[in-house]
């Protein structure tokens, strides 16, 4: 009422004073006034109608016909052509709010939002196939996380199928396989943050051209060091109220780190077999009386969802953390166990063979005031290769037990008394109720039910490299370290059962015969390799391959071309250095003076051939004492086992096949 009232006033008003004008202007500030008073003394509402931009045109560009499909060697980041594409799709959502209202007199105001969301679904075309691969897919310029979408790719083989999303919008049997043309589709891509557009794509695409990939069967998966790396689900560190940063993805191609390298790894290499897991606890002394074995951490404070670190049941706040090296941690921590669990199962589930590898490593810092059994010096060489674990004193210094009862004490301690029996699966995690110790045994067992947790693997590694250890010699002449392990091996395939493969990685330099100063020649771990819980011999094969130098004036040049010609390398596997002859010190090394391996005695110069790989196998081992062969010989049976090559490689850097045991940092 007061509406129509206002407004009358206001046009006599505004036309007596202003004219015509005057009264339009005056009518409507009434009707404003009138409709506040309204309001105030009778309540009411109103409606309000806000709708968001939308689009006109629903179609998407189509690249022109004749553009050249590009074809790629190595890896290349390429634009493509749309080749298929629906019409943008359009979403329309509604949303009502109503405010006021709440007292008699009070208006209510409804508003209604409508807004318009676009999704694109088109296809890519990239380059001729078949390609190995296609990776990263970047959006504007900007790497896309296509974890989240519904993005599917196809290499270009001769005989890919359609894609269903295609077929499902043109009909079946009328879409097009585009085989032989590598491209990607994209379906019901969210515009939004795009400005409702189509976004300029580019997408990194990968052949591979050499002769390496398709003949690698088997890799090792390292760094053996990181708490949550192997674990194929994102983890993210708590940062703050509403803060993460990941962990273990650093990608946007896949859920986790982990997932996007094996996808990139069984692409590269289509033949790929087996993978080696390695799992790390950190040995802290070279005297083996004295040294523990355990898990450890990067940081005692470090909460991560959506779990926490754990190894058995030790937590973060309880666990040593790793040295420091300039600031920051030596070495990642230990992988969780929880991590471990879904890497094996991850890559059971893609088909390959797992070999899990429980490996130590030496978190030895510098100035440690750790006594040195090799020299005597008041504190161990930083960072050490485990394979320098030895008795103290080391063999051949003055005093050392090697030989005696006391080499077999320091090596028993070293290993533990934990038995399968003191692990249990208690709510998901690994229970361990034995002795107070944190040694060999344990470590070994610990994953080895982790293994039966997980599901169980193809093969299972109860240690590795070390060479100095499995030398060390007992009461009697005993191995008490080969023996330790041959037990070992036993509780293992007790535990895992026969369709288990187990097995020692042993070092190139160890698996064999070994000479000592008395002219004793001993094959130490024939022990083990005789026991029926072993199955292979596991060796991480390291031998040198070339004895090249710069210019054509050295011994080798007569041989080939260049360091890298694969019929030298070939023919070194059963040649040359550790072959046919050795250096007998550096001088001789670099001065190329080569001393003969010959065995005068009784012909058998394989037992010094660390290279020979084939008469170790095929022939029976007799030992020497004071340099006097046995009558008999050691429990091998020639050919009943085969080798495993555990480890193999080099480093890469020029002439690394020279010396593939030495890694430059």
């Amino acid at each position: 009422m007061a509406t129509l009232l206002l407004g009358a006033a206001g046009s006599l008003v505004g036309g007596a004073f202003f004219g015509p004008l005057g009264a339009v202007a005056g009518r409507a500030l009434g009707a404003l006034s009138g409709s506040v008073v309204d309001g105030a003394l009778l309540g009411g509402s109103r409606s309000n109608v806000v709708q968001g931009s939308r689009l006109s045109d629903l179609d998407v560009m189509t690249s022109s016909a004749g553009a050249p499909v590009p074809r790629i060697y190595g890896r290349a980041r390429l634009a493509g052509q749309v080749i298929w594409a629906t019409r943008l799709e359009e979403v329309v959502s509604t949303k009502v709010q109503s405010s006021g209202g709440k007292s008699s007199r009070a208006q209510k105001v409804t508003t209604t939002t409508i807004s318009y969301a676009y999704f694109a679904s088109f296809a890519l075309g990239l380059c001729e196939g078949e390609v190995t691969r296609i990776g990263r897919v970047w959006a504007d310029g900007k790497p896309l996380d296509t974890s989240g979408l519904t993005v599917r790719a196809y290499l270009g083989s001769a005989d890919q199928p359609p894609d269903p999303w295609i077929e499902a919008k043109q009909g079946a049997g009328n879409a097009p396989a585009y085989r032989g043309l590598a491209y990607l589709v994209f379906e019901h891509l969210p515009l939004a943050k795009f400005g409702n557009r189509v976004p300029q794509i580019t997408v990194e695409v990968e052949r591979a051209v050499g002769r390496l990939e398709p003949l690698v069967k088997a890799v090792t998966l390292i760094p053996g060091s990181t708490e949550f790396g192997y674990d194929p689900r994102q983890v993210q560190r708590v940062l703050g109220r509403g803060a993460y940063g990941a962990e273990n993805r650093h990608v946007t191609s896949a859920e986790s780190d982990l997932e996007a390298s094996l996808d990139q790894l069984q692409a590269a290499c289509p033949n790929l077999q087996r993978v080696s897991l390695v799992v790390t606890w950190f040995g802290d002394d070279l005297r083996a009386g004295a040294c523990t074995v355990r898990p450890k951490v990067e940081r005692t404070v470090k909460d991560t969802i959506p779990y926490g670190w754990t190894v058995g049941w030790l937590p973060r706040l309880l666990a040593p953390l790793v040295s420091d090296h300039e600031g920051r941690p030596a070495y990642g921590g230990t992988p969780s166990d929880a991590s471990v669990i879904a890497a094996i199962q991850n890559l059971n589930a893609r088909g390959l063979k797992v070999t899990l590898n429980p490996f130590v490593m030496m978190d030895i810092a510098p100035g440690n005031g750790r006594g040195d059994p090799w020299s005597g010096a008041a504190s161990q060489p930083a960072y050490p290769w485990r394979g320098r674990i030895t008795c103290d004193p080391a063999p051949g210094s003055s005093g050392s037990p090697d030989g005696g009862a006391g080499a077999d004490a320091q090596v028993a301690a070293l290993f533990g008394t934990a038995q399968p029996g003191h692990f249990s699966n208690y709510f998901g995690g690994i229970l361990y109720m034995g002795p107070a110790e944190w040694s060999l045994r344990r470590m070994v067992l610990h994953y080895a039910f982790l293994a039966q947790m997980a599901g169980g693997v193809e093969t299972f590694l109860i240690g590795s490299e070390f060479a100095a250890l499995t030398r060390v010699r007992g009461a009697g002449g005993s191995f008490p370290a080969a023996q330790a392990l041959r037990v070992l091996a036993q509780d293992v395939k007790a535990m895992l059962g026969p369709g288990t493969k187990v097995s020692y990685g042993a070092d190139w330099t160890e698996y064999g015969a070994q000479s000592f100063p008395n002219g004793d020649v001993r094959f130490p771990l024939d022990a083990l390799w005789a026991s029926p819980a072993v199955d292979f011999i596991g060796v991480d094969y390291y031998p040198p391959l070339a004895d090249w130098r710069d210019g054509r004036g050295h011994l080798d040049a007569a041989l080939a071309e260049g360091p890298y010609d694969l019929n030298y390398l070939t023919a070194n596997t059963r040649r040359g250095e550790a072959f046919d002859w050795y250096y007998a010190d550096e001088a001789a090394r670099a001065a190329q003076a080569r001393t003969p391996i010959a065995d005068g005695a009784y012909g058998e110069p394989w037992i010094y051939r660390q290279k020979d790989l084939w008469s170790f196998w095929s022939l029976p081992h007799y030992e020497r004492a004071a340099g006097v062969r046995a009558a008999t010989p050691t429990a091998w049976t020639p050919g009943s086992k085969p080798f495993r090559l555990t480890e193999a490689g080099c480093p890469a850097v020029d002439k690394g096949a020279n010396r593939p045991s030495t890694f430059p940092d």
